[in-house]
């Protein structure tokens, strides 16, 4: 325990000689030990340069076992200000990417060899000393832990600042179409032949909505469980831009963007299917290849692609312009698609029918699968489904008119304004009819 200044420092001794003096004579050896032990058990010593390792990582552990030792002879644990160079060693570990469990666990390593060092000697006489001498090094064991993770943090989340920095400094520049090359230069940063652009939408956590749960903390969680998820499965530094509803994710890819292979995207859909599955929450995405320049045209394109990925009831996931080539050319503003709305518009006032004509069309021309999916009996499907070719003169059921209902479906959407909605809004907007298509 720390000791008033005056009180007498403990007389710790071992065969007669006082374990203050047995570690300061055998410094040198000690520290020898303390270094063999770090490279044989803990890995990423073995990895050092030998000039770093016999040169400053061999000073710290001196200064640690001298440290020791002065608290055994003075019987006071050391002040921060003593511990100094043990923050500043640990805050250049953290710099140099060394893992804070490989720092801490250095420090009992040393603490392991002292104590090996001090009860070579002792008897079964010396019982009481070697009880006093293991508290001690416990003592110090902590004050030493808390000086050394407090300096390693405080560096490393500097240096996490700076990272967050640069990257959002990058960010910027590749979305607003600004100096790429000279902003990256500034930072020290890579700048990949082409960006994955990914423009996602994201659920609510089922938590967001629990009563005495904060919905902000909630969405934090969910929000770190997608980056950590998306940063784990995809290779290189991924750009985000991401609030609790979803935003902007820019993956690196080392292939030019005419060339990006299927596997590539693979293992972005795999990625994000891993994130919906870790955060507990519906993702869909829209997403397009750009080199850095043309990033700005990309984000616009995957945003609209995720739009009419939701407006045309796709289930969550990931979409390409030509996973929805269709729906896409269906919905741009134009005479044709006015005409092709114009055909559905008098089932907006018969949502029912329309909302039948919608299933049956998600589910594969399936009147079973619809009528399950809608929860009502397949003659019900079967009657709305003639009644709507009745009102609008086209059949869905038919196979020349099945290709011709879809479009007009997809067009009555876009007229609607209902690209961009959630689900929920698309479908109230879509029972409420306004004026048709001029």
């Amino acid at each position: 325990m720390e000791r008033d200044e005056g009180t007498p420092p403990p007389s710790l001794a071992f065969d007669g000689v006082d374990l203050h003096q047995r570690l300061s004579d055998a410094l040198p050896e000690l520290a020898e030990r303390v270094l063999e032990r770090l490279v044989d058990h803990v890995p990423v010593y073995d990895t050092m340069p030998a000039e770093q390792l016999r040169g400053e990582i061999r000073r710290v552990v001196e200064q640690g076992i001298g440290s020791f030792a002065a608290m055994l002879r003075t019987g006071r644990l050391p002040t921060d200000n003593q511990l100094l160079a043990l923050r500043q060693s640990a805050a250049k570990r953290a710099e140099e990417g060394v893992p804070v469990e490989a720092v801490v666990r250095a420090y009992h390593v040393g603490a392991q060899e002292c104590l090996r060092q001090m009860l070579a000697q002792a008897t079964a006489d010396d019982l009481e000393h070697v009880q006093a001498v293991t508290v001690l090094v416990l003592q110090f064991l902590e004050r030493m832990t808390v000086t050394v993770v407090a300096g390693f943090f405080a560096e490393r989340q500097a240096v996490l600042g700076e990272e967050q920095s640069a990257r959002q400094a990058l960010l910027t520049a590749l979305v607003e179409g600004a100096d790429v090359t000279g902003t990256a230069a500034r930072w020290g940063l890579d700048v990949p032949p082409c960006y994955l652009v990914l423009d996602l939408a994201v659920g609510a956590h089922p938590d967001e909505a629990l009563a005495g749960v904060s919905p902000v903390i909630a969405g934090k969680r969910k929000l770190r469980r997608i980056r950590v998820e998306l940063d784990r499965h995809v290779e290189g530094t991924v750009l985000t831009a991401l609030s609790g509803d979803g935003g902007l994710a820019l993956v690196p890819c080392r292939t030019a963007p005419g060339h990006v292979t299927d596997q590539e995207w693979a293992r972005v859909t795999a990625a994000l299917t891993h994130m919906r599955r870790v955060a507990g929450v519906d993702i869909m995405a829209g997403a397009a290849a750009a080199a850095p320049g043309d990033v700005p045209a990309a984000v616009a394109l995957a945003q609209e692609v995720r739009r009419v990925a939701a407006a045309s009831e796709r289930p969550p996931g990931l979409y390409r312009l030509p996973d929805v080539l269709l729906e896409y050319q269906l919905m741009r503003p134009g005479p044709a698609r006015d005409e092709l709305a114009r055909l559905m518009w008098p089932l907006t006032t018969r949502p029912e029918l329309l909302d039948t004509v919608r299933a049956y069309l998600r589910c594969g021309l399936s009147r079973r699968a619809a009528a399950q999916e809608l929860c009502m009996h397949p003659n019900t499907v079967d009657y709305r489904l003639r009644r709507a070719a009745e009102i609008t003169g086209l059949d869905v059921t038919s196979g020349p008119d099945a290709l011709r209902v879809r479009a007009a479906v997809s067009a009555l959407d876009a007229a609607q304004g209902t690209i961009g909605t959630s689900p929920s809004a698309a479908r109230r907007s879509r029972r409420a009819p306004a004026d048709p298509p001029r």
